[in-house]
């Protein structure tokens, strides 16, 4: 697969994502949701562009939680990655019901080199088993190794999201199935929701391998993650509730007779 505007291929793009994921100089990645955003993405000089499909569902009229179709979800990655050079990664949830090599298969076909994969039901929250999401992560990376392709895989870890027991038992649980996603062929380590620097550090640390971390209000700085060894930082949804949230506004002020342009509705 070639990118014909700069005769990158899907390999080349593959390893240059891989290679963005240093612990302590993380890739930091500001998701987006159609061409349009991810073009202003790669004009600010990211090097990499990443999708959130929390916020591609909404767009395309459904819910998160994979009640997007398969198809219509791979559409919208397909643009995404067409209408830029730089490497996409794509938020796949758990594969759509996908069997890995099919997930394999049409993923690449959309131009994306990369995806995230989560460990926990999208449709009920309920946690998988962590050796059958490790077996599934093998099957995927083994599907992509079978087919000559170079995925890089982001395993999502929900334990802080969807798991329960003690703030303790969380970070270990966590931890343990970091290791085995890795082991299992993973290349980075999502464990989303974790917010607090102490745990951060920890997870760096034990994993023994790149993690990414959500950023979110309570998040510490981009700097102050680079030093608890952060490899890659993630902002989810929230770009695209921003943006909704600032669109509510002005129609708000349309409705009410005012220019949506006036002071008090600009931009934050």
């Amino acid at each position: 697969m070639t990118d014909d505007a700069t005769n990158t291929t899907a390999s080349e793009k593959a390893t240059a994502l891989r290679a963005l994921h240093v612990p302590g100089s993380p890739l930091v990645l500001p998701n987006v949701w159609d061409a349009a955003s991810a073009r202003t993405v790669e004009a600010a000089g990211f090097p990499a562009v990443a999708t959130g499909s929390a916020a591609i569902a909404p767009v395309l009229g459904y819910d998160d939680g994979e009640a997007t179709p398969v198809e219509e979800m791979l559409a919208a990655v397909g643009r995404i990655a067409r209408s830029v050079r730089v490497p996409v990664t794509a938020d796949m949830e758990r594969g759509y019901g996908l069997k890995p090599a099919e997930l394999v298969e049409r993923l690449a076909a959309t131009g994306a080199v990369g995806c995230n994969l989560e460990d926990s039901d999208p449709r009920t929250g309920e946690m998988v088993d962590a050796e059958e999401q490790a077996a599934f992560l093998a099957a995927v990376r083994a599907a992509a190794d079978g087919a000559g392709i170079d995925l890089v895989i982001n395993a999502r870890v929900d334990v802080h999201l969807n798991g329960t027991g003690s703030p303790a038992g969380r970070l270990a649980e966590s931890i343990r199935r970091g290791r085995l996603y890795l082991q299992a062929g993973a290349d980075c380590v999502y464990p989303i929701l974790v917010s607090e620097a102490g745990a951060i550090r920890t997870l760096a640390q034990e994993i023994d391998g790149p993690i990414n971390v959500l950023f979110r209000r309570d998040t510490p700085s981009l700097g102050e993650l680079a030093a608890l060894g952060v490899a890659r930082v993630s902002f989810g949804h929230g770009l695209h509730l921003a943006v909704q949230a600032y669109t509510a506004q002005m129609i708000a002020a349309i409705q009410a007779g005012r220019s949506p342009y006036a002071p008090e509705t600009s931009a934050p």
